[in-house]
């Protein structure tokens, strides 16, 4: 045999370049895709109109690309919350403490609330949003629809069995001189209630528990659609970046921002009020209970900037779930129930922290004094008053109910439209975030929730490898805590290949 190898001398091959992994990752993606549609958005605003007043074309493709991608996640809703909630009760069989787990997530949502609401009304009586304002008076105009406490018991009732609603739309139209009518366009559009698909899906996966052995092949079926949904997702939101650029670009070159001027002080208020609860409130609680403050915002991260952006609770629903089970560890058994109920009822920015400073701006502005009772009325609205409007959510909704509940003239919620949108933005990535790290308290108080899994390095993903965290735990419990002084140096060595979870 020749002393020399032909394989050992051969050279070797050069390693193939890669591309830098910020560049691939997808954090750096979503950051990437928020400045260029902060540049995109202040370059359309600079241009001008169209001819016939309309905006101009980029501004057009921004609001295209931006809700097509919010419509894109807004489909999946319907079947990844119908699906999850069906498997997670066909789950909860195996779990003993369900009913503990929902009293539980309402009183956290209650007390997070609560929280919220009292730091919204400092905020207020600090900042007197209502004084320091040049809005005109002749903006006051009563809202087309108002909040009720009856919208709660009516939310619950199923319009048909996938809670879809239709509205018709009629525009345009001339009169011939035969009395006929032509050049009318009608525009149908669809909406859903999560509310009445939560009670749907909760009924659905019930009576599969009552029918017993028979509705075994019905589970199996709902089981393979939750999984090919979740792909399906997973797929809208690898181009996130994409619709987070749109999104943002059309914030910044169509909402009023001019409008801050006159309502400076109130929007100034509103947000100081949602920095205390997300940067204060929420890291408090997170570290009362033991867990990484870090690892917690990072695992948020894609739901808190896609609500951010979209400006829709319900839009980010999917990614929110998805995050809540992937990044912080909650079993999807819980998730899957506790935040479709969140992005109903569960909004310490629309529901707690808006209506108790718009509360007190309204009450400001029209000099009307606002007693120790009208404080404790805007505490109680807030804490379960977002239950009551569920199905019917929204900050507007919600301050029509705080103003009504008060006393105070409904007109004045037409003073606060100039900057809602603006506003608007800061509101739903708080309360994406609060739907997420109440069932990650909840989880964790009651000793189900997945730290390896919450501990997880996400290396510039969306999502922590599950696999990999499945993995180890799997065999730390098969091989037990001396696995690897009895297995020798080879167990060293095949386990070395699992990175640290630290």
């Amino acid at each position: 045999m020749s002393a020399s190898s032909p394989v050992l001398d051969s050279p070797v091959a050069a390693p193939r370049r890669r591309l830098p992994a910020w560049a691939t990752a997808f954090g750096p993606q979503i950051v990437a895709g928020l400045i260029a549609g902060l540049l995109i958005g202040l370059l359309a605003r600079s241009m001008p109109d169209a001819a016939d007043g309309n905006p101009n074309w980029l501004v057009g493709t921004v609001t295209t690309l931006g809700s097509s991608y919010v419509a894109l996640l807004t489909v999946a809703v319907i079947p990844l919350v119908f699906t999850a909630i069906v498997s997670s009760i066909a789950n909860l069989r195996q779990v003993a403490n369900a009913a503990r787990l929902a009293v539980q997530t309402l009183l956290w949502f209650a007390i997070t609330a609560l929280i919220a609401v009292l730091i919204g009304i400092a905020v207020g009586l600090l900042t007197h949003p209502g004084s320091n304002t040049t809005v005109d008076a002749d903006a006051a105009a009563a809202p087309k629809t108002s909040g009720s406490w009856w919208s709660f018991l009516t939310g619950l009732v199923p319009q048909n069995f996938l809670a879809l609603g239709a509205k018709t739309t009629t525009t345009g139209g001339q009169v011939a001189a035969d009395g006929t009518l032509s050049g009318v366009t009608s525009t149908t559009s669809l909406s859903f209630n999560v509310l009445q698909l939560l009670v749907i899906a909760v009924a659905v996966g019930i009576a599969a528990l009552k029918v017993g052995e028979k509705a075994e092949p019905f589970l199996a079926l709902n089981a393979s659609l939750l999984a090919i949904v979740q792909k399906v997702l997973w797929w809208i939101i690898r181009i996130a970046p994409i619709g987070t650029a749109a999104l943002i670009a059309k914030a910044v070159a169509t909402y009023g921002w001019d409008a801050i001027g006159q309502l400076g002080t109130f929007t100034v208020a509103i947000y100081l009020g949602l920095a205390l609860v997300f940067f204060v409130v929420y890291p408090v609680l997170i570290r009362v209970h033991g867990l990484s403050v870090r690892r917690f915002f990072s695992g948020v991260w894609p739901a808190t900037q896609l609500g951010f952006v979209s400006r829709s609770s319900i839009g980010t629903l999917p990614l929110t779930e998805r995050v809540t089970e992937r990044n912080l560890g909650v079993p999807r058994e819980y998730a899957s129930f506790a935040v479709p109920l969140g992005a109903t009822t569960k909004m310490d920015g629309c529901a707690a922290i808006y209506p108790a400073i718009a509360a007190i701006f309204v009450a400001q502005f029209y000099g009307i004094d606002l007693s120790l009772t009208d404080y404790l009325l805007i505490v109680v609205v807030s804490v379960i008053g977002s239950a009551a409007t569920a199905g019917t959510t929204g900050a507007t909704v919600m301050l029509t109910l705080t103003l009504s509940t008060l006393g105070l003239p409904l007109a004045g919620v037409g003073l606060l439209l100039a900057v809602e949108p603006i506003i608007d933005m800061g509101r739903t990535a708080v309360n994406v975030t609060g739907q997420a790290l109440v069932p990650t308290i909840v989880a964790k108080r009651e000793g189900i929730l997945n730290e390896e899994l919450y501990n997880a390095p996400r290396n510039g993903d969306p999502f922590a490898d599950e696999d990999l965290v499945e993995h180890r735990v799997a065999a730390e419990t098969a091989a037990g805590p001396d696995a690897d002084a009895a297995a020798g140096p080879g167990a060293a060595t095949a386990t070395a290949k699992v990175p640290a979870l630290a």
